[in-house]
């Protein structure tokens, strides 16, 4: 396993982060990555951004769903 990340391997693990847990040395390798990489710590903040942004639909479309299950019954 090399130690750096390619800037692709990054960009797939804040993909990653969204979903699941990383292990430690995944966080690690990232947190480097991103020390040193000003592109993907941008694309990061743009994540963030858009999953921030994304938080009221998210809530919205649980309770759409929500609303659904209680009719079914």
């Amino acid at each position: 396993m090399k130690p750096w990340l390619t800037c692709r391997q990054a960009a797939g693990l804040m993909l990653l982060r969204q979903d699941l847990a990383l292990n430690w040395v995944q966080r690690l390798r990232l947190r480097a990555h991103l020390a040193m990489c000003d592109a993907c710590t941008r694309f990061s903040k743009q994540q963030d951004l858009i999953r921030g942004a994304m938080g009221p639909w998210r809530a919205y479309r649980d309770s759409e769903r929500l609303d659904e299950g209680e009719r079914s019954d």
